[in-house]
């Protein structure tokens, strides 16, 4: 398939882009955890809630962006790109393992946890970048198969022995990350009702399947200009296509469970395919109905997305992080204001989700005020 114009712009893939992270926000920063709405919880362990589609479709949109990015230099690797990519890969990566010690840098060096959201966008983004830039569409679609299969075969076989390899306690997942890190420097998981282990759902050998998920949204991305004088028809095939792997998806978790926290095979292929039939109905009501009135909310996200997913968890954190009272009896700044402002609002949940709305549209502000301005953060 061959590229049959010069690159469009296709507003679809900002609001898109800017949707993601609005809602990644909002199920990130809840009043309480104690009082959510179901689809705004990841699912405990297998399946799959609204909330564990939206990292994947992060990660989807940053590959429709490389398809578009990359033309200045015709999506063909070389010593400049790779540099560029190289040099944002470890920023993205340095910017995610700092924000994990935010803003307490010198305590409990210990206990740094090593991998996190970010970490495994830059991982993400750079094998796929480097995969996409030197394979054919054919070798590409190839190698992203086997990836999925190798994992199926890695987390099958080399499994802690006589348990589940589909458990969090049994996985190879987890039996690796203790590996090179130890079990000081993972995150602290919930596997069950009430039970949260050291479990890192961002682990190293989790992100290899992830990486096919980027892959995903380049593809996307090439069907897109493929079709830029033909949206009827490039509506189609995102459909077609994305309905394909989403049944694939759910065949497969008969054998290989859907799992946003393995980040299975079959997760991939059943979020990737969403994520087409997302973004096909982002295009048919942007790009061909030409709806103007909604997406404008979300273009600011859109064009600063990973400085407003930054700015939304260390503003967070940082309310956290300034707490008063008595040992055991501590508040911090983000309780305080929940419970002063939201709380008394009658039902918890809405409360809470009025909470977290209200953050969203705060850290939108700021974003906005950029937006106006053209002011764009590249990270």
């Amino acid at each position: 398939m061959a590229e049959s114009v010069t690159s469009p712009r296709y507003l679809s893939v900002d609001f898109y882009r800017g949707l993601t992270i609005a809602f990644m926000i909002i199920v990130n920063t809840p009043g309480t955890g104690d009082h959510v709405y179901a689809p705004l919880r990841h699912a405990i362990w297998h399946g799959c809630t609204p909330t564990d589609l939206v990292f994947p479709s992060f990660m989807f949109i940053i590959g429709v962006s490389m398809w578009f990015s990359f033309g200045k230099y015709d999506r063909k690797w070389s010593p400049a790109i790779g540099s560029k990519i190289l040099r944002r890969t470890a920023l993205i990566f340095l910017i995610g393992l700092l924000m994990n010690k935010f803003p307490f840098f010198w305590k409990d060096l210990d206990s740094w946890r090593i991998m996190g959201v970010l970490q495994r966008l830059a991982l993400g983004y750079g094998i796929a970048a480097a995969l996409a830039l030197t394979l054919s569409r054919r070798w590409l679609v190839a190698v992203s198969v086997g990836i999925l299969l190798l994992y199926w075969f890695l987390l099958y076989f080399f499994g802690v022995s006589g348990s589940d390899p589909y458990s969090a306690e049994g996985s190879a997942v987890l039996r690796l990350d203790l590996w090179l890190f130890g079990e000081g420097h993972l995150y602290r998981e919930t596997v069950a009702p009430g039970v949260r282990i050291p479990f890192d759902p961002e682990g190293v050998l989790s992100t290899l399947p992830a990486i096919v998920t980027v892959i995903m949204g380049w593809l996307s991305g090439e069907l897109m200009a493929f079709h830029s004088k033909q949206k009827d028809i490039l509506v189609r095939d995102l459909l077609v296509f994305g309905l394909i792997c989403g049944f694939v998806g759910l065949a497969w978790d008969l054998f290989f469970p859907i799992n946003k926290k393995l980040w299975t095979s079959s997760y991939v292929l059943y979020a990737g395919g969403i994520s087409m039939v997302l973004l096909a109905v982002s295009v048919w009501f942007i790009d061909i109905r030409n709806w103007r009135n909604g997406p404008g909310l979300f273009l600011a996200f859109g064009s600063n997305p990973l400085f407003a997913y930054v700015l939304s968890e260390l503003l967070v954190i940082s309310l956290y992080a300034i707490s008063w009272g008595e040992a055991g009896h501590e508040m911090n700044a983000q309780q305080w204001i929940y419970q002063n402002i939201f709380a008394p609002v009658e039902g918890a949940a809405f409360s809470s989700l009025l909470f977290a709305l209200c953050y969203m549209l705060l850290c939108w502000l700021i974003c906005r005020w950029l937006y106006v301005r053209h002011i764009f953060i590249k990270i």
